[in-house]
């Protein structure tokens, strides 16, 4: 079926902006991520239907709509995306501010995503490599690479430089993610005066667990990411890992400072920035009536505490670990039954993958068994709602006793600093050390290893007998360091870097190409 579209005014690529496209003076920030902020599908009627990307990173990213002139670039998701792609038509989303989907034919991109960022990559950086259902033999994860991975980092480099070609030069770039390891050493080697900056999300391994993958890959990974002027983590811990794998497999070293690698005589600079959550928007977003509806819905019964979690079904977030300790804590304080319940609030991820299929039917095979054992006719432990519903994510964070994150390891997780903001009832933060968040907020979160059942079953009994005066100053504490660090402070310091990079003299070394 043909879908219809309604097309805005074409931009062609070789256009130059005007002064008002960009920002009447402000450099434009030319940003690229695997997902954009919206999706597209056809209906049935064949028109073309948007709706918001779910995903922490559009989240977080969708900030940056104010006051920055902005073209962001994201792949095509769906078939509706790839409709609109070959339109070559850009998709507004505010003044100045404007998506441009990348559509990369289908077998390449599948390699690249199918095979190589999912779950090579994801599986390598969460250390979940022993739960891969099938082994990439060394050819397989080659022709991933040099058919995939490298040909779609190609294509967006490309889309990137033409986008800076006509800014003039009046452009900065930020790519965002593991899926773009490649595509800033493309872009350099087109403009070498380009100003790059590129944050990554996820965790990032000490240099052994790299030995995965084919050393000359590892050392052209390491090469596409030190094109890059800056390189972001979420944790300085990642970014130590980081210099240690660059150490590992290139010929380089560190600054004086600690702050950067020097490679090839170009000096990359190396720091950590948390993501963080708009406070305020999350609040805004509380207050609407569909989030308080769900709200309404939510409510405890008196006498009743809750315990939340709110997660995409990833085995990296441990969401059937998690059951596991809630199970143990009923079996171990009988005392609690009938007098807590649990709403797990699940959004499917990576279906097509076999690893997530089976981690769901595990985690739903953990929730019926504790069900089963524990529950009366007039009390469910467990209620699981699997669905991408934000606003009854958002009502359920307001009413936490305990909220639950428990991720085996993490980059950050936003919904460790959502709950906190949003939450009504100085509710217990129970948050793994091992996610990335836990360095901001391990003074008001009860710490506990996400390996360890029985730990985690202690970790949920303090929290729900914790008395109201500790509670309230838990809360407090978490409260004070998200404000201190919000989504706006994490903006600003990728902005301000990117500022110094473009004020600076420009780099004019290209490096050798792929």
């Amino acid at each position: 079926m043909e879908a219809r579209v309604n097309r805005g005014p074409s931009v062609a690529a070789a256009t130059p902006l005007t002064k008002s496209e960009a920002g009447g003076g402000k450099r434009r920030l030319i940003m690229a991520s695997n997902r954009g902020p919206l999706a597209h599908h056809v209906d049935g009627n064949g028109e073309l239907c948007t709706r918001g990307n779910p995903g922490g990173v559009a989240t977080a990213l969708s900030a940056l709509t104010a006051d920055v002139p902005l073209t962001w670039f994201a792949n095509v998701m769906g078939e509706g995306d790839r409709v609109l792609a070959e339109t070559g038509e850009a998709i507004g989303l505010g003044q100045e501010k404007r998506l441009r989907l990348v559509a990369p034919d289908r077998e390449s991109n599948d390699l690249f995503y199918g095979t190589f960022c999912n779950p090579t990559l994801w599986f390598l950086h969460h250390n979940l490599w022993d739960r891969m259902e099938r082994s990439y033999s060394a050819r397989e994860l080659r022709n991933a690479w040099e058919h995939g991975y490298l040909t779609v980092n190609q294509t967006f480099a490309e889309a990137i430089v033409a986008e800076l070609d006509r800014a003039r030069g009046h452009a900065s770039v930020m790519l965002h993610d593991y899926h773009f390891y490649a595509a800033p050493l493309f872009i350099r080697n087109l403009r070498p005066h380009a100003a790059l900056q590129q944050f990554i999300h996820i965790p990032w391994p000490e240099p052994d667990a790299w030995s995965q993958l084919p050393r000359d890959i590892v050392q052209s990974i390491c090469e596409g990411l030190l094109a890059n002027d800056s390189v972001v983590f979420q944790t300085e811990q990642y970014a130590e890992h980081f210099v240690a794998t660059c150490e590992a497999y290139l010929a380089t070293r560190t600054t004086p400072l600690l702050d950067g690698v020097v490679y090839r005589g170009r000096r990359t600079r190396v720091w950590a920035n948390p993501v963080s959550v708009d406070i305020w928007d999350l609040r805004s977003r509380l207050a609407q009536p569909k989030a308080q509806e769900a709200r309404a819905r939510l409510e405890a019964k008196a006498g009743e505490r809750t315990i939340v979690r709110v997660d995409r079904l990833d085995p990296s977030k441990n969401v059937a670990g998690g059951f596991r300790a809630y199970g143990r804590l009923l079996e171990q304080h009988p005392e609690w039954r009938g007098k807590v319940r649990f709403l797990a609030f699940l959004v499917p991820s990576r279906t097509a993958i076999p690893e997530y299929r089976h981690y769901e039917a595990e985690t739903f095979a953990e929730v019926t068994a504790i069900n089963r054992r524990y529950g009366t006719l007039d009390w469910t432990p467990i209620t699981l709602f699997y669905e991408q519903n934000r606003a009854q994510a958002l009502a359920a964070l307001s009413l936490y006793d305990v909220l639950l994150v428990n991720p085996l390891v993490d980059g950050l997780n936003l919904v460790s600093k959502e709950g906190p903001v949003l939450n009504e009832r100085d509710g217990v933060l129970v948050l793994s050390s091992t996610a990335g968040s836990f360095a901001e907020l391990q003074g008001g979160a009860i710490a506990v290893d996400p390996f360890d059942i029985e730990a985690g079953a202690d970790a949920l009994h303090q929290a729900l007998s914790m008395d109201d005066g500790e509670r309230r100053e838990r809360a407090q504490r978490l409260r004070s360091a998200i404000f201190r660090h919000d989504l706006a402070r994490w903006l600003r310091l990728l902005l301000e870097d990117l500022e110094g990079i473009a004020g600076a003299a420009p780099a004019v070394r290209a490096f050798p190409g792929y």
